[in-house]
């Protein structure tokens, strides 16, 4: 048995190409998430700056506007930003996924916790961070 993906759907009062310039660029993703050396070029491997250090991530899909797809870290998360353009507005979509078994321990630069104790700390973080952060942004 696997944890389950965090996944998160918002509705942004934003164009598809705005909010795709926010999630698929570097400049874009640190006025959101984290400071980074992002490049939208399937296979690149770029850091982000995480509270606990930089974080290895490589880029696996780039579908412009609609799909950015990276891994992010050591423990086997997959990241993928979806964008369906809906008139003047997006709906965004993240699915955070990769997780291992809910009571494995996942070995990080932050404490040591296990897969349903981490996903439980970002499904909360994600909130924040696209309902304030990324609706700021492109919003804003």
């Amino acid at each position: 048995m696997s944890t389950p993906d965090i996944r998160k759907v918002i509705v942004l009062n934003a164009p598809i190409q705005k909010v795709w310039k926010t999630v698929a660029t570097s400049e874009g993703i640190q006025s959101w998430f984290m400071e980074n050396d992002f490049k939208p070029e399937e296979g690149f491997i770029f850091s982000i700056q995480s509270p606990f250090g930089p974080t290895s991530c490589k880029v696996l899909k780039v579908d412009e506007p609609n799909e950015v797809v990276i891994t992010w870290g050591e423990a086997g998360w997959v990241v993928s930003f979806e964008l369906k353009e809906q008139g003047e507005q997006t709906e965004f979509t993240l699915v955070h996924s990769g997780w291992g078994a809910p009571d494995e321990k996942v070995q990080g630069p932050g404490p040591d916790m296990t897969n349903l104790q981490i996903r439980t700390t970002m499904d909360m973080g994600w909130d924040g961070i696209l309902n304030n952060g990324l609706r700021n942004a492109v919003e804003g």
